[in-house]
């Protein structure tokens, strides 16, 4: 057994960026851990550790010393390295001295491109301390940081100035340099409740040094859930619950190295603002736990966390309460103010605010979408002129001061400002409703005529930008694009809305105040941008009804060669071809299918007339003949109705007589009318299964 002992190195920083914090650990792991394994180091799983101040791994058993390594060095082509008698040429003596060993001792690599002469051996592993600080170097210089800052007078660059590193394997210290610092067994603890560096002997003692002597919990996975239990128990103290958002705890957590929960409270007259408001106010400003009571309506309470034990706790809280209460102030005075105005008044003021350079203002928009919904609504079951009045109002609460200060809340805000100006439940929740989905996994608009605005929203918004010619390119989409056609095929598919695409992307296109030399073939490459957001959206299992992997690239294709108008029939196509896979006529029939595509393919030129029995040679092609013509009002029958897998299944049944067909019956006979008629015969298969996806597509495996 090789000997093996703990590495721990730690990163000491000012205060790291808390939103990041966590995908800055893992990238650190993750980094590592791929160079690790590179250089044969072994050792168990790693842990990270992360808090506002460190970011720390911990390789429990790492080899001391790599194992031997085994190499290859190839050489000259051996017609070059001999000679016609078998002799070595210069060539094959100089890459002898080159490798330090004679000539005889090389050996031969065959490859399809030639023979060639290669030296192999192994070379000795090198020792563990003098790799691991460039590959800590290298992990620490890949990890996503947006933007790196500078220090001092040093050129050195990272998220945070730099203040210590650690670097232990085992007891011993790995020397090297790092960010500019030399590595020691020096950390440090809590910034108030730990002075002076602690001393660790041993890599394994940091977790523990840290907590007990430290006040440091380095670990984020056991900091944050002592946040979620600290706060849960604070709030029921209160005789409530905490509202715990996953981001607010996690970035609470990497505000935090020793959390302390605080309870305060606000005035109760400023539960008069809607829930919303106060949530905002409470975890998006000030990182608070709400609190709600039995009934599920806020209480005038929250629980904080603290970062230290405080010898005066009723400071700390006062302390809080005094911070929030402004905050709350102004959001009263910020609702107050907006109620004088009714979003009526306020929609005019949306022509001064420029939606896109080049798309127009906002009310430019609103008008595009009031057209686009009206045409919609009578499809999706709306009211027409309800889309139209949500329409022009959509984006009127973007002038309230709440707004501006909760950017959040558009929409929702809308919500109440329509109603309290007296507009119809239908015309304020197609206001909020615009907006969704907002993110994957959100949930759909529920209305009729907050899924015309919805779409109206995202069709503007794709058709405006594709025509200004600002498509996403490879990471970057500043506009959302991807996210807006995602919500777009989510809200047609789950809300189960059966309207055709292309048509809704001609009416968007067709809008917009862009110049656009051909809009038709603008049209064909938004809607071929939106077909691509469902690839992912089937392959990855976001779809209801498909985990991920039930749905492979090659069924997906199947379908999108159909080019289906409608998203909904596209679903239910998708849907239709996996069950027909799961058949064991599925092999057959694939197979039966590329070769029917591929010989259509090389007779492009023969036009061949309708079916004719007479024309008929071998019983196999009357059989199969007839049982396409027997099938056929059912077929007709399954595809008005878009039963696609009663169509495949009956189409499966073909099987036994395509296989006998092809077993004995040559296509491509010098006979040039049966030529034809077999032609026709495999043209009229091949069109009832296009019907539903071009099976061709599909693995025969």
């Amino acid at each position: 057994m090789p000997a093996t002992a703990d590495f721990l190195v730690e990163i000491g920083t000012e205060e790291l960026p808390p939103k990041a914090l966590r995908d800055l650990e893992q990238a650190f792991a993750e980094g590592l851990r791929q160079r690790i394994v590179a250089a044969g180091l072994g050792g168990r799983p790693l842990r990270s550790f992360a808090t506002p101040r460190r970011l720390a791994l911990l390789v429990p058993a790492l080899a001391v010393e790599q194992p031997a390594q085994k190499f290859e060095k190839r050489g000259p082509p051996v017609k070059v390295a001999f000679d016609a008698g078998g002799r070595p040429t210069r060539a094959a003596q100089a890459f002898a001295e080159g490798c330090g060993v004679a000539v005889d001792a090389l050996t031969k690599l065959e490859t399809p491109q030639g023979s060639w002469l290669v030296h192999r051996g192994e070379s000795p592993g090198r020792p563990a301390a003098e790799l691991l600080p460039a590959m800590v170097a290298e992990a620490l210089a890949e990890l996503p940081v947006p933007r790196r800052m500078r220090w001092g007078a040093s050129e050195v660059e990272f998220v945070r100035p730099v203040h210590w590193l650690v670097m232990l394997l085992g007891r011993d210290v790995v020397p090297g340099e790092i960010l500019g610092l030399t590595a020691g067994r020096a950390t440090r603890g809590h910034r108030f409740l730990s002075t002076g560096a602690l001393e660790l002997v041993h890599a394994d003692d940091y977790e523990e040094v840290l907590r007990e002597q430290g006040s440091v919990i380095a670990d984020f996975t056991v900091r944050r859930e002592r946040v979620r239990e600290g706060a849960i128990a604070a709030a029921r103290a209160l005789g409530g619950e905490a509202v715990i958002d996953e981001a607010v705890l996690d970035e609470v957590t990497a505000l935090v190295e020793w959390p302390v929960p605080v309870t305060g409270r606000f005035d109760e007259g400023y539960l008069r603002l809607p829930e919303e408001v106060l949530m905002a106010t409470l975890q998006g400003h000030q990182r608070y736990f709400p609190v709600r009571g039995a009934g599920g309506r806020l209480l005038a309470h929250f629980v904080t966390i603290a970062n230290l034990a405080s010898r005066d706790p009723e400071q700390v809280r006062r302390g809080n309460e005094r911070v929030v209460r402004p905050r709350l102030a102004d959001a009263a005075f910020f609702w107050d103010q907006d109620l004088r105005r009714p979003l009526a008044e306020r929609a005019p003021a949306l022509a001064g605010i420029v939606f896109q350079r080049g798309l127009g203002s906002l009310a430019d928009k609103a008008s595009r979408m009031a057209a686009l919904g009206r045409m919609m609504a009578p499809k999706l079951g709306a009211d027409a002129d309800a889309v139209a009045r949500a329409a022009l109002l959509a984006k009127a609460d973007l002038t309230t001061d709440l707004v501006r200060e909760f950017p959040e809340l558009q929409g929702r805000m809308g919500y109440y400002y329509a109603l309290r100006a007296g507009e119809s439940d239908t015309v304020a929740t197609a206001i909020e409703e615009q907006y969704l989905p907002r993110q994957a996994g959100d949930r759909l608009a529920g209305s009729a005529a907050g899924q015309c605005l919805a779409l109206a929203d995202r069709l503007d918004t794709l058709a405006g930008v594709f025509a200004l010619g600002k498509r996403p390119s490879g990471n970057k989409d500043p506009f959302g694009l991807r996210r807006a056609a995602l919500g777009l095929v989510r809200t047609l598919i789950e809300a189960r809305l059966d309207v055709a695409l292309p048509d809704l992307i001609e009416v968007a296109v067709a809008a917009q105040p862009a110049k656009v030399a051909d809009r038709a073939a603008l049209a064909a490459e938004l809607y071929d941008f939106i077909v691509e957001r469902l690839r992912s959206y089937y392959l990855d299992g976001q779809a209801p009804g498909f985990a991920a992997g039930a749905v492979t690239a090659e069924m997906f294709e199947a379908v999108r060669l159909r080019t289906p108008a409608s998203p909904l029939d596209f679903h239910a196509r998708l849907e239709a071809v996996r069950a027909f896979m799961s058949m064991s006529e599925a092999p057959s029939l694939a197979v039966a299918n590329k070769r029917i595509a591929n010989i259509l393919k090389g007779v492009q030129d023969e036009i061949p007339g309708p079916v004719d029995p007479a024309l008929f040679e071998a019983a196999e092609e009357r059989r199969l003949h007839d049982a396409v013509e027997g099938l056929l009002p059912l077929h007709a029958a399954g595809l008005a109705a878009r039963r696609y897998g009663e169509v495949l299944q009956r189409l499966a049944a073909l099987r036994d007589p395509v296989d006998a067909f092809f077993t004995a019956v040559m296509v491509m006979t010098d006979d040039v009318a049966r030529r034809r008629n077999r032609i026709a015969l495999l043209r009229r298969l091949r069109g009832l299964f296009l019907d539903v996806a071009d099976l061709s597509c599909l693995n025969a495996g």
